[in-house]
């Protein structure tokens, strides 16, 4: 009998882990010709006027604001903005290099996003290709490819449902098998074998999860930013993460 390789999963926050920034900024916001921090200042405005999650209200921002200017989004619209998207020095090459330690080590890798960004915009960048699903917020198209309505939303909470579907090997959104019972043996990826990345208070959900069972989980920072280093800090002094 062929002996399986042990997996693991190295699962990934977007916006300020890998790329600096948020994505909607690098293309999106800059063809409003509307400052970033007005964009942002408005759909929180929006969420404390509506007792609103602040996911949906960016997204319902940015279909009332195109619309406004008669620039209706669509499918491809936003992978071409992801195209646009920079990277941190080292996060091109990593995929690659991770792996083929791993694999020298006699391990499986699987590499996940899980965002509060547009999964659209995240499938237009370079390194979509290394990644085995995409979890990230997304629009309802019409026929044409126009965004018309916020179809998937996932928030700070909300994101750690995504480790399950991980663990459990059950990806798809509207996969019912997510709720039966799976013995720890038969799951996909142990959570002991999962590495989450990310960059803030958004993450702690996730990274408190995965390093409570048993896996590892990181805070990345800009060094040159006082204030990510900080987060960073006190992540690691609260033990929510194993490493800075």
């Amino acid at each position: 009998m062929k002996k399986t390789k042990p997996k693991m999963a190295f699962c990934y926050d977007f916006d300020g882990t890998l790329s600096p920034g948020n994505m909607q900024e690098y293309d999106f916001i800059q063809k409003l010709n509307m400052p970033v921090q007005d964009f942002w200042l408005k759909a929180h405005h929006l969420s404390l006027e509506h007792d609103c999650d602040e996911v949906l209200s960016y997204m319902r921002l940015m279909l009332e604001e195109a619309d406004a200017r008669h620039m209706p989004f669509t499918r491809e619209d936003f992978r071409a903005s992801g195209a646009k998207i920079s990277f941190y020095e080292g996060v091109d090459t990593w995929f690659d290099r991770i792996n083929a330690y791993a694999a020298a080590k006699g391990i499986e890798t699987e590499h996940y996003i899980i965002s509060s960004g547009l999964r659209e915009i995240i499938k237009g960048t370079s390194i979509a290709p290394f990644f085995k699903w995409i979890y990230a917020s997304s629009f309802m198209y019409d026929e044409s490819g126009r965004a018309l309505w916020p179809a998937q939303v996932i928030n700070y909470t909300t994101k750690t449902q995504y480790l399950f579907r991980i663990n459990k090997g059950c990806l798809k959104i509207n996969d019912p098998e997510i709720n039966a019972y799976t013995p720890d043996e038969n799951r996909s990826v142990p959570f002991s074998r999962m590495v989450y990345v990310g960059d803030g208070d958004t993450d702690i959900p996730c990274m408190k999860l995965v390093k409570s069972e048993g896996g590892h989980s990181i805070a990345v920072y800009e060094p040159d930013k006082e204030k990510q280093t900080g987060t960073a800090r006190r992540l690691l002094k609260d033990g929510r993460v194993n490493f800075i």
